[in-house]
């Protein structure tokens, strides 16, 4: 993204936060509706060149959005007018007349439902339109348009700290995920806490990233920082050995777009969430996924029946740990019957994980080692239904300036089982911890509102290398040493170990890291105990004859 579209962005911020709008998470929202507007417009206007090109008979099927009685609704029609006239049009005629087009474009209906335009200065109005008016949305490529969403998303930093936490997970973290599962063409894909859609969108990218003639790799930092370092990124990579990075790619080869569009899945409680991914989600290519808002914990709460019983072979997520619900308006197909948020979204995960799907959620850390009894049949139910192929320990700062909460991330998968319900694959037997120490960010300084970054401290890439070597053995063959082996004086203390399930089970399915560390034997002594033994006696007789000294000297003192 060059530096006029940054500056546009900044423009577009400023006017909406001098205009009163100046809560992020409403102006992005409010910018999602205007770029959506514009984007419709050239997708008409590329739809009009086409038929030009083609004639109506060749592309016949397609209807027009604005045929000639709507024109006035299309951005290009009304993109001139200022001033109060500008604000009540946009308002009062284009917002509902796209809501009505619930069997023309459901989509575009749905997106617009219920939605307010809540930016009442005309004038901060008129200066948006005409900046996202020099936009052509069409002429960017899809990592741009990406790009332009992901600078909006980090005007978040500007919402209270409290409330952050849910809506954003940190580049690192979800790039180290999808990583982890591995995404792939055909896999359906589930965040039921989807916040502004980064998981989803992570794990799009990672599928067109292996679908592409040439993907590129890019630092967790931005292709700005590369910049800035001043490096080819191979370059960067031999320099930094701990430098994490992703791939990109425009997914050319993908067999079925519109298959492939359709298998992501987002569900989030908060409307405004619902409209910030479906424009991330559009904004990276995908225009047909569906992104609907619902409480995935509730039995009604605008999931309907089917959304309940479909299964994916794919869930990234990392859902809000707080909170408690009440009891009567839980869903009655999940296995807890606690009211806690965090055993509540773990369970609805578990629900939702197709036979041989795969799963990696952030947890709050109490949720692996808790003792009551909702947590422990929890775990016993994951342990011994599913297989957990890893539990990863979080560095307690990765989530700052937000929340301190220390936290971990589970991976498991769902075995699967014949028409009878046996496994037809092998049981898991050990489970892999990992102890990521640095994630790439200092963990305690705050700059910027972020934290500054670290490349040449993360542990992050040596937990993937690890991985893949894991995954090559099918999981059979976890990396490190088992837990209670006592490593010799010197040993460097091991960022990875495993722990066989029965031990696990022993300990009432505890999960947490350090329960299970492996130990480091004190190193003896290099002094010669023969000699120590003589210091000693020799120090012991010293005091000897220094007591009775102060025995003579009392009694003559008497």
């Amino acid at each position: 993204m060059n530096v006029e579209l940054r500056r546009k962005l900044d423009r577009m911020a400023n006017v909406l936060w001098g205009s009163g709008t100046t809560n992020p998470v409403t102006y992005i929202e409010q910018l999602s509706y205007l770029i959506y507007l514009k984007l419709l417009d050239e997708e008409e206007s590329l739809r009009q060149s086409r038929e030009n090109l083609m004639g109506v008979s060749a592309n016949g099927n397609r209807k027009s959005l604005f045929p000639l009685q709507a024109e006035r609704y299309r951005w290009s029609k009304w993109r001139f007018k200022s001033g109060p006239e500008l604000l009540k049009h946009v308002r009062d005629e284009v917002f509902p007349y796209l809501r009505s087009l619930s069997m023309e474009a459901p989509e575009t209906a749905l997106y617009f439902s219920d939605a307010n335009l809540e930016i009442q200065d005309p004038s901060a109005l008129k200066q948006v339109v005409d900046e996202i008016d020099g936009i052509e949305f069409s002429k960017l490529g899809p990592d741009t348009k990406g790009e332009v969403y992901e600078y909006l998303l980090g005007y978040l930093g500007k919402v209270d700290a409290t409330t952050l936490g849910q809506f954003r997970t940190p580049r690192q973290i979800r790039a180290m995920m999808v990583q982890l599962i591995d995404p792939d063409a055909g896999d359906t894909i589930f965040d039921p806490a989807c916040g502004t859609g980064g998981f989803l969108v992570d794990a799009v990218e990672h599928v067109l990233s292996k679908y592409s003639g040439e993907a590129r790799e890019v630092p967790i930092y931005g292709e700005e920082w590369l910049e800035k370092y001043g490096k080819t990124i191979e370059q960067a990579k031999v320099e930094i050995p701990t430098l994490q990075t992703y791939k990109l790619g425009g997914g050319e080869k993908i067999p079925d777009w519109l298959v492939f569009e359709r298998s992501v899945y987002g569900v989030d409680v908060a409307k405004p969430m619902v409209r910030i991914t479906v424009m991330n989600l559009v904004l990276h290519g995908i225009t047909h996924a569906s992104v609907k808002r619902a409480n995935a914990l509730a039995q009604v709460g605008g999931l309907s029946e089917d959304d309940r019983k479909r299964r994916y072979s794919v869930v990234l997520s990392n859902p809000p740990f707080a909170g408690i619900l009440p009891k009567d308006s839980l869903r009655d197909d999940l296995p807890t019957n606690s009211k806690k948020s965090e055993l509540l979204f773990l369970s609805v995960m578990m629900t939702a994980l197709a036979p041989g799907g795969k799963c990696a959620v952030v947890v709050p850390e109490g949720l692996l080692f808790g003792s009551t009894a909702a947590h422990t049949e929890l775990r016993r139910h994951l342990i011994e239904d599913f297989d957990v192929l890893a539990v990863i320990s979080l560095p307690a700062g990765v989530f700052k300036p937000y929340a301190g909460v220390k936290t971990g991330v589970l991976v498991f998968r769902n075995p699967v089982k014949s028409a009878l319900g046996e496994r037809k694959t092998p049981r898991q037997d050990k489970v892999w911890f990992y102890d990521v120490r640095a994630d790439g960010y200092d963990p305690d300084k705050i700059s910027g509102g972020g934290r500054p970054e670290t490349p040449d401290r993360n542990d992050i890439p040596d937990l993937l290398r690890q991985w893949a070597e894991y995954k090559g053995t099918r999981f059979t063959s976890p990396p490190g040493v088992e837990s209670g082996t006592l490593l010799p004086p010197d040993t460097e203390e091991p960022r990875c170990w495993w722990v066989p399930v029965k031990a696990i089970a022993d300990n009432d399915y505890n999960l947490a890291a350090g329960r299970y560390r492996p130990q480091i034997a004190e190193k003896m002594p290099d002094e010669d105990p023969v000699q120590l033994v003589r210091e000693m006696l020799q120090t012991e007789r010293e005091i000897a004859i220094g007591l009775e000294k102060l025995l003579q000297d009392m009694e003559t003192a008497q």
